[in-house]
This record gives structure tokens, sequence and C-alpha cells, in this order.
């Protein structure tokens, strides 16, 4: 293993901050894409239902010729 001599400590600090803040980071982002994926999907559904009211409770007139 590499000797790391007087600055073994400040690099095992340095590699132990690093690794916390990466993975603050990604936990973080997980929340975030959570959030915004619940938003997105809410806002669909209303996009969706307001569709289904415009074309009369789903029917597309696709059957009516």
């Amino acid at each position: 293993m590499l000797e790391l001599g007087k600055y073994a400590a400040t690099i095992h600090w340095a590699w132990g901050i690093t690794l916390s803040l990466l993975g603050f980071l990604v936990v973080l982002s997980w929340f975030q894409a959570r959030r915004a994926k619940r938003k997105y999907d809410e806002m669909e559904a209303r996009r969706r239902g307001a569709r289904k009211q415009a074309t009369g409770a789903g029917a597309t007139g696709e059957g009516a010729k």
C-alpha cells in the first residue's frame, strides 16, 4: 500500500468528505427526479382529463361513419 506519512489523516478526511458529498448529491438528485416525475404525472393526468371532457367523455368519433 502507498505510504502516506504525515498526510494520511488529511487525505483520508478529504476522501471521506468527497465521497459523502457525492453520496448526498446522488440522493438529492434521486429525490428531485421522483418529485419531478410526480408533478409531470399529475399534469399529464389533468391534461388527459381535460381532453376527455372536451371530446365528450372519451368519444373519439372513429366509429361514426
